[in-house]
Parts: structure tokens; C-alpha cells; sequence
């Protein structure tokens, strides 16, 4: 018997285990899941957009107009960043990191300074916006590769 072939490839694996984390998000609008992976294809943090440990989903806002401070935009970590913050194991130089929705400009800073050498997406659809258009400045300057997800057409049912 030879072995099967019909198996997901590592890009659908971890785009896969982001969409997963993904779902952890409490926010109404946008749930971005973020998974980090080292050279030789082994998760070494997931992340997803949400409040900081110790802050209520409850009692913090996540309307997204108004003023500042009664807004999400002040209080909500990013998936990214959480990931990259969750690890507990040392460096992350030269890792991947997959995510669901391309990384604004603050969560580059952080992804360029923990060391991640390439970034996986599936969606930009913020691509037009000046803070993506830094995002992928400083990207480009520091030498982080980064590509959009292919598509394959199949799906991972896990279903919920």
C-alpha cells in the first residue's frame, strides 16, 4: 500500500491553524488569527486580536467610530503582536509567521524586531491604506519577505 496523497501541504496547515485561532476573537467585526513557525516547520506561537490578559471582554469597548477613547482601537492587541508575545522559548529569528489579514505598520515594527524573516497572508484588504503601504516600507527595508496565501481550493472542515 502506498502512502496517501490527498494530504494538506505546511502552507495549508498553518494558514489553517491561524484561521483557527482566528475564531478566539471576541471582536463583533474583524477576527485575525496569527500563527509563527520556525524554519523546519514546527508552531512556536499562535496569537489572535483581542484584549490584553486581565482587561474584561465585557467592559472594554469594540465599536469601531466614535471618539478614540470609546473605540476598540485603543485597547485591542493584534494577532501578530500577541503571537510573537505569547512565546516563551527564546528567539524567533528567522521564523515564519502566517497571519490572516496583512500586518499594519505597528505589528511590523514588532515583527521586524523579533527576528521573523518571512509572513504569509491571506488577505489585504487594507492594501491601499497608508499604514499598509508603511507596513510593507519598513518590510521591504528590513529585508522581510512577504507573499499572499495561494489559495488551493480546498477546505478544513472543523466544524464548530
Amino acid at each position: 500500500m502506498d502512502k496517501r496523497e490527498d494530504y494538506i501541504s505546511w502552507d495549508e496547515y498553518f494558514m489553517g491553524v491561524a484561521e483557527l485561532s482566528a475564531k478566539r476573537s471576541k471582536d463583533p467585526n474583524t477576527q485575525v488569527g496569527a500563527c509563527i513557525v520556525s524554519a523546519d516547520n514546527k508552531i512556536l506561537s499562535m496569537g489572535y486580536n483581542g484584549l490584553p490578559v486581565g482587561c474584561s471582554d465585557d467592559e472594554f469597548p469594540w465599536s469601531r467610530e466614535g471618539d478614540p477613547y470609546n473605540t476598540k482601537y485603543y485597547y485591542v492587541a493584534h494577532s501578530e503582536l500577541n503571537a510573537i508575545l505569547n512565546y516563551r522559548g527564546g528567539s524567533l529569528e528567522g521564523s515564519k509567521l502566517y497571519v490572516t489579514l496583512f500586518p499594519c505598520n505597528e505589528c511590523a515594527k514588532a515583527i521586524i524586531q523579533a527576528g521573523i524573516k518571512a509572513i504569509i497572508y491571506r488577505d489585504d484588504k487594507y492594501a491601499a491604506t497608508s499604514g499598509i503601504r508603511a507596513s510593507k516600507r519598513m518590510l521591504i527595508a528590513a529585508g522581510v519577505e512577504f507573499r499572499q496565501y495561494k489559495e488551493t481550493g480546498r477546505r478544513v472542515d472543523l466544524t464548530l
